[in-house]
């Protein structure tokens, strides 16, 4: 396993896997069963896996379907995306997945994820933030999918979550989301700053150079992508890919 986690971030509509360029027109890439037996044979240490639509839609997980994707899985798998509850977790938790990423049930009631956190432990809670820029340039955290704005600053919200015992933040910048254009650092080293707790960069990787420069610079814990892993070539043609493990730690040295 890497020093520095990296791995892959695939989204799910429905029962197929998306993905998205600043969290808008969802583009279909391909059965998330068949995207799992490929990263199984790629050497990825861990999987994550968002549930785009079920905030808002007001649903709960697909826990059918991920019972499917977590058998088929080899590695560690992170589920996001309507968990609100305990018993939610409780079900992921027997479906196989070891993490889960809870975003908006943490701004409704941030008490669920200080109780979520003493009966699973911390690391296995990650508080998810999705975070756009306003008019003024003003980093604001987004809920629901990213469709609801909110005026809070993901510095204080990331300090809120590690106070009510999150293990593990998820930035995720929705205006660099499937761009390929490289991460946020500026937005990445401001949350890093301000918590004792693993930042996981997400949005906008489009090159091993970017991993580089999320870690170096930006100082995350640890990194994950969705176009990176599933786009070849300008066309943005569907490969489902990953790096060599030894390209990955020569960026990263």
């Amino acid at each position: 396993m890497l020093q520095t986690r990296v791995f892959p971030c695939l989204l799910l509509q429905g029962e197929g896997l998306v993905k998205t360029v600043r969290f808008n027109s969802p583009v279909y890439i391909g059965d998330p069963l068949n995207a799992v037996r490929i990263f199984n044979t790629k050497e990825v240490d861990e999987l994550l896996f968002l549930d785009i639509t079920a905030t808002k839609d007001k649903r709960k997980p697909n826990f059918e379907l991920i019972k499917r994707i977590s058998d088929e899985c080899t590695m560690p798998l992170t589920v996001g995306g309507g968990i609100s509850s305990c018993d939610d977790i409780r079900l992921l938790s027997k479906c196989g997945v070891e993490k889960f990423a809870i975003n908006t049930a943490f701004y409704s009631n941030p008490d669920f994820v200080k109780e979520a956190s003493e009966h699973f432990g911390s690391q296995a809670i990650i508080v998810s933030i999705d975070v756009k820029k306003d008019l003024l340039s003003n980093y604001r955290v987004f809920i629901r999918g990213g469709s609801a704005p909110t005026k809070i600053d993901p510095v204080l919200y990331a300090k809120k979550a590690q106070q009510y015992g999150a293990g593990e933040i998820l930035l995720n910048s929705i205006d660099r989301d499937g761009t390929m254009e490289g991460f946020d650092i500026s937005l990445i080293k401001k949350v890093t700053e301000a918590v004792n707790i693993p930042v996981i960069a997400c949005g906008g990787c489009g090159k091993i150079e970017d991993i580089a420069s999320a870690v170096k610079e930006g100082k995350a814990s640890a990194v994950t992508a969705g176009s990176f892993f599933v786009f070849h070539g300008r066309r943005r043609a569907v490969l489902i890919n990953f790096p060599l493990k030894k390209d990955i730690e020569k960026a990263l040295s």
